[in-house]
């Protein structure tokens, strides 16, 4: 019998690079979630059926932390295959982003924090993020 529940394709995702004055990138530990819960990740979500992937990295970052996006640079995209059985697998469109406003978390997050290169080790990050940000930070 087949597994309704199971994604039996690719989801894609738009996530962003968000770099403070003092150089560390902007990292959301996740709540409330099946997937990932209590794990840190970086901003951004599912690209949904009629948008592009800017247009859904700029909804996902006014919801997720109401600030607005200015710009958008495309830095790479990765296949994150599932980490565990019946995991996602995204493919992540990672954007070095400008954003007007201060971070303020909605229910998805239960945190954030802003991370430097020598902090990335601290951090359980997930979805292979950790991966985006090493290369921003060319670790």
């Amino acid at each position: 019998m087949k597994n309704e529940s199971r994604q039996q394709y690719p989801v894609p995702a738009a996530r962003a690079l968000i770099e403070n004055r003092g150089g560390q990138i902007l990292l959301l530990k996740r709540a409330n979630s099946t997937f990932g819960n209590n794990l840190w990740c970086l901003p951004g979500g599912k690209v949904e059926v009629g948008q592009t992937v800017e247009e859904a990295l700029a909804v996902e970052l006014l919801e997720e932390l109401s600030v607005r996006l200015i710009s958008a640079r495309f830095f790479f995209y990765q296949d994150s295959l599932p980490m565990e059985p019946d995991g996602l697998h995204f493919i992540n469109f990672y954007f070095q982003c400008d954003v007007e406003g201060d971070p303020v978390i909605n229910e998805e997050s239960s945190d954030f924090a802003w991370i430097g290169p020598d902090d990335v080790g601290n951090y359980e990050i997930t979805f292979r993020n950790d991966e985006a940000i090493r290369r921003h930070f060319d670790l």
